[in-house]
């Protein structure tokens, strides 16, 4: 998989969410750097990252497999992790097999009813799978507050915040990634269950109380019934956190991963 890696201490893998790529979590990247080597990764199929095997299916649990495999190929033992959308998913399995230390799940997808989840489809294939035709003219708008602001209202609570140039390359990214369609179908069979496999883990899920895309009102509350044991953490933020609140996000992974060193505020 193709990653970034900055910083030193113990090893901290962030994943992204589907459409998305490493880039994301520059926000966070700077405030962790200095107590953990972060290694920010492209999930397989997207960004700079080639797909699975065809004849492996893109679902949650595939992914948690080659990020497994990963850190066993590049001997990071049991990292730390965090992950968005699928990628706290991602998370989430992960140490329901105990492969990591801590993981912290922000929006993580598998918390949905069967409507909630066709509603999440189909607003990412409308700004993931815009046709070839309309692009140009979707790019040119992203290079506007006004345009983003339009574009990414659904993802995040201060869209015309956003840097124009992420904005681009994450439209680009999303569009080029061979994995998204069949990535966002799999999810027809994901649905977080069996929550006291998790019971000593050490796990957070904190979600954006403006989230848009997988609402906090209805969707946060199943992941305090099935993760009792879990910290829950509610961020000023839509469904992409590390955008809205970059420093309240790294602070939750600190206290997450290290909690014996992390300092109130």
């Amino acid at each position: 998989m193709h990653q970034h890696r900055q910083g030193s201490g113990p090893p901290l893998v962030l994943i992204h969410g589907i459409g998305h790529h490493w880039q994301a979590w520059r926000p966070v990247i700077g405030r962790l750097d200095d107590t953990f080597e972060v290694i920010a990764v492209d999930s397989p199929g997207f960004g700079r990252s080639p797909s699975l095997p065809p004849d492996v299916p893109p679902t949650v649990w595939a992914y948690a497999d080659a990020f497994a495999s990963m850190f066993d190929e590049q001997g990071l033992g049991r990292p730390h992790v965090a992950g968005n959308s699928m990628g706290g998913a991602i998370a989430l399995e992960l140490a329901r097999r105990g492969a990591v230390a801590s993981a912290t799940a922000l929006s993580p997808a598998g918390f949905w009813t069967a409507g909630e989840l066709r509603y999440a489809q189909l607003s990412l294939t409308a700004l993931a799978g815009m046709p070839h035709a309309l692009r140009p003219a979707v790019l040119a708008a992203a290079r506007t507050r006004a345009g983003r602001a339009a574009l990414l209202a659904q993802l995040v609570a201060r869209p015309s915040g956003v840097d124009a140039e992420e904005a681009l390359s994450t439209l680009q990214d999303a569009w080029a990634a061979p994995a998204f369609a069949a990535a966002l179908r799999a999810f027809d069979d994901y649905e977080f269950t069996a929550g006291n496999e998790l019971d000593d883990a050490r796990v957070c899920v904190a979600w954006g109380d403006k989230d848009r895309l997988l609402p906090y009102a209805r969707q946060a509350p199943r992941a305090r019934a099935a993760l009792p044991h879990a910290r829950h953490v509610s961020l000023d933020a839509g469904h992409l956190p590390y955008t809205d609140c970059p420093d309240a996000v790294a602070q939750v992974i600190r206290e997450t991963a290290l909690p014996e060193t992390s300092q109130p505020g």
